[in-house]
C-alpha cells in the first residue's frame, strides 16, 4: 500500500518538477547568416546577416563583440544606444553600433522589420550578450 501511495504522490509531483515555460516560436528575433569572413592576421571576422525582428517586439539591452552596421530593407527599425538618442530607422535607412555599445533594438508598428546586418567581431566570442538594467 505504501508502495502505490508513493508512486502516486511521485506522479503528481514529477510533471510539475520538470514543468518549464517553452520558448517562444518562432522566435521573435532571427539572423540568417549569409556570409562570414576571417579577418586576415587579426582575431577578427566579418560576419553579414539577415535581421528579422517581429513587429512591436523589442529585443532587450545588449551588446555584441565589436563594431555592427546596418541598413534597413523593410519594416522601421527602433535603435537605442546609450548615451546617444533614440533613433527610428526607415527603409534605405542605416546606422552603425560602436564597440561594445549598450543597445536596444526593435520593430516599430505593425510590420516586421528586416535589415542587412554587418558585424566586425572578435572570433569565437558570442554575436549577442544580454546586459541587465
Amino acid at each position: 500500500m505504501k508502495t502505490i501511495l508513493v508512486a502516486a504522490a511521485l506522479a503528481l509531483v514529477a510533471p510539475q518538477a520538470n514543468a518549464q515555460s517553452a520558448p517562444v516560436s518562432p522566435s521573435p528575433v532571427k539572423r540568417t547568416v549569409i556570409s562570414r569572413i576571417d579577418v586576415p592576421n587579426s582575431t577578427y571576422e566579418v560576419i553579414t546577416a539577415i535581421l528579422e525582428i517581429a513587429p512591436g517586439f523589442k529585443a532587450g539591452k545588449h551588446i555584441h563583440p565589436g563594431i555592427v552596421s546596418g541598413y534597413v530593407t523593410e519594416g522601421q527599425f527602433w535603435l537605442a544606444i546609450e548615451g546617444q538618442p533614440e533613433k527610428i530607422l526607415n527603409p534605405g535607412d542605416g546606422a552603425p553600433v560602436p564597440d561594445r555599445a549598450v543597445h536596444n533594438e526593435g520593430a516599430v508598428g505593425d510590420k516586421p522589420l528586416k535589415a542587412i546586418v554587418t558585424y566586425v567581431v572578435q572570433k569565437g566570442q558570442p554575436l549577442v550578450t544580454p546586459v541587465k538594467d
